[in-house]
């Protein structure tokens, strides 16, 4: 059973698959870090430094001022979280598609590359002219 298990756990796609995890956790904290560190700063400027975060509609109790005490009071829609999460979506899914459109882009380049170009209908003649003449020679 333990052979068994050694054989599944280093099969190739799995072996893939947890390199994958270790570097999409990695790249998770880079991305996190490029939209908390860099992007939110600028859209806090452009937004006249609204804080998201702590925006809020109190449904029970007495009106607080925080987010956090208008959720220890009651019922609390916190939409702001919602908008600052939207918005962190968006930016990472941007950086993303740019990622994996530059990824693509290089290994289209490679496959070009590798890729023998097809040889023309003459050219296929000429090559099979070629091939007979040499094989009357023989």
């Amino acid at each position: 059973m333990l052979k068994e298990f050694k054989q599944f756990a280093l099969k190739g796609n799995m072996v893939d698959l947890a390199v994958g995890v270790i570097i999409g956790s990695a790249f998770g904290g880079l991305v996190n870090s490029v939209v908390n560190d860099i992007f939110m700063p600028i859209i806090g400027l452009i937004t006249g430094g609204i804080d998201f975060s702590n925006m809020f509609i109190q449904l029970a109790g007495d009106k607080k001022a925080t987010l956090l005490a208008a959720k220890e009071a009651g019922a609390t829609l916190s939409y702001g979280n919602f908008i600052t999460l939207l918005i962190n979506f968006l930016i990472i899914s941007w950086i993303l598609f740019f990622l994996v459109k530059g990824m693509n882009k290089m290994t289209q380049k490679q496959e070009e590359v590798e890729k023998p170009k097809e040889m023309s209908p003459e050219g296929k003649l000429l090559t099979e002219i070629r091939d007979l003449l040499a094989a009357q020679k023989e």
